[in-house]
C-alpha cells in the first residue's frame, strides 16, 4: 500500500466519527493554520484557534485562507497561547491539543505544569506513524521526541502508550520488538537487560495488549531473513509494528534515517496526556500533518469509549 492510501485509511477512518475539538495553540504561520483549516475542512476536528488574533489574521490574509465561521481566542503571545489551550482542556471544552507555530518545549511546559497540567498516572511519550516503503504497514517508532533517557519504569509507559495507541487505531493486537544493538543479553548493554525486563513485565501482566520480545538489533526486528540468520523464532522478529527505542538519541536518529534516506513520512503524537497531542513538523508534508491529526482524533475518540465502558462496568458492579 502507497503512503497516501495508507495515511488515506487513517484519514477515512477518522472521518466516520464525530469531529472532536482541538484546542490548537499559537497557529500564527501559514504551515500550522493551513494544517488546522484543512483538517476542520476534511472533518477531522472541529479547531479553536488560540493565539495572537491580529497575527492569526494576518497569516490567512496572505496566504487565502478562510477563517470565518471558526471560534478564536485572543492571546497575547506564545507562552498565553499554551496556557489557554491546555485550559480549554482541562475544562473539558477540548479534547485535543494541536502544536502551532510555538516551540514544542512551550507547549509541553503548559502541557506539565499550567493549573496542574494534563498529566496522568503514565508518563507522557511520543510515537511516530511511519509509513516505510517497501515495508509491509505502518511501523510506530518510540519515543524518539520526548523522554531522553527513560529508566524501566519510564520505558514501560512508553511500550503501553504505543501498544494503546495500536490498539485504538483499529490495528489489532502489536507485535513489539524492544530494540538495542544485538539481540543476545548482555550485563555490558543496560538496553539489552532492559529489554528483557520488559518482556518478563508483559508476562506478568505489567504490560497489556501487545506481543513483546527483546532485546533485538533492529535488522531482526525487521527483517524475516535476518530473524531467521540468527536462529531468532518469535512473533514479533522480522515483522515488527512497534520498535521501541533505547533512548531519543537512538530514535531520533532511526527516524530521520527513514525519512530522509528512505523516504518514509512521519506523522507523530503524543501519548500520555489526558488527551492526545498533534505535534507537526514545518518539514512534514500536508498528507503527513494530516496523518497525524487523523491519528490523534480516533485515539482522542477511543479514550472516550473506554473511559464510558469503564464507568458503567463499575456502575454494573
Amino acid at each position: 500500500m502507497s503512503e497516501s492510501l495508507r495515511y488515506q485509511t487513517l484519514i477515512e477512518s477518522a472521518q466516520k466519527i464525530a469531529p472532536p475539538c482541538c484546542a490548537v495553540a499559537h497557529p500564527c504561520d501559514a504551515g500550522s493554520l493551513s494544517a488546522a483549516l484543512e483538517a476542520a475542512r476534511l472533518g477531522l476536528f472541529r479547531p479553536v484557534l488560540v493565539g495572537p488574533q491580529a497575527r492569526i489574521e494576518r497569516v490567512a490574509r496572505e496566504q487565502g485562507l478562510d477563517i470565518s465561521g471558526i471560534e478564536r481566542v485572543d492571546t497575547p503571545h506564545s507562552h498565553a497561547s499554551a496556557d489557554l489551550a491546555v485550559e480549554y482542556v482541562q475544562s473539558a471544552e477540548a479534547s485535543l491539543l494541536m502544536k502551532g507555530s510555538l516551540h514544542t518545549d512551550e507547549l509541553m511546559h503548559s502541557v506539565i505544569k499550567h493549573k496542574g497540567g494534563l498529566r496522568t498516572e503514565r508518563r507522557i511519550s511520543h510515537v511516530f506513524i511511519m509509513d516505510v516503503p517497501n515495508y509491509d504497514e505502518l511501523l510506530f517508532i518510540t519515543d524518539a521526541a520526548v523522554n531522553i533517557f527513560p529508566d524501566l519504569e519510564t520505558k514501560a509507559d512508553i511500550v503501553q502508550n504505543a501498544i494503546d495507541l495500536h490498539l485504538g487505531l483499529g490495528l489489532g493486537t502489536p507485535r513489539v520488538a524492544i530494540l538495542s544493538a544485538v539481540e543476545q543479553v548482555s550485563g555490558k548493554i543496560p538496553s539489552t537487560i532492559e529489554a528483557a525486563a520488559l518482556c518478563k513485565m508483559a508476562q506478568r501482566g505489567q504490560i497489556t495488549g501487545g506481543e513483546l520480545d527483546g532485546p533485538l538489533a533492529l535488522d531482526n526486528a525487521i527483517s524475516l531473513e535476518a530473524a531467521r540468520i540468527k536462529g531468532i523464532d518469535s512473533p514479533v522478529a522480522g515483522r515488527a509494528q512497534i520498535l521501541v527505542v533505547p533512548d531519543l538519541e537512538a530514535g531520533n536518529m532511526l527516524a530521520k534515517n527513514l525519512t530522509f534516506l528512505g523516504g518514509a513520512a512521519a506523522a507523530g503524537v503524543v501519548l500520555g496526556a489526558r488527551v492526545p497531542i498533534v505535534l507537526t513538523s514545518r518539514a512534514d508534508s500536508g498528507s503527513t500533518k494530516l496523518a497525524s491529526c487523523a491519528v490523534a482524533s480516533l485515539y482522542a475518540d477511543y479514550l472516550v469509549k473506554r473511559q464510558a465502558a469503564a464507568i458503567a462496568g463499575a456502575a454494573d458492579e
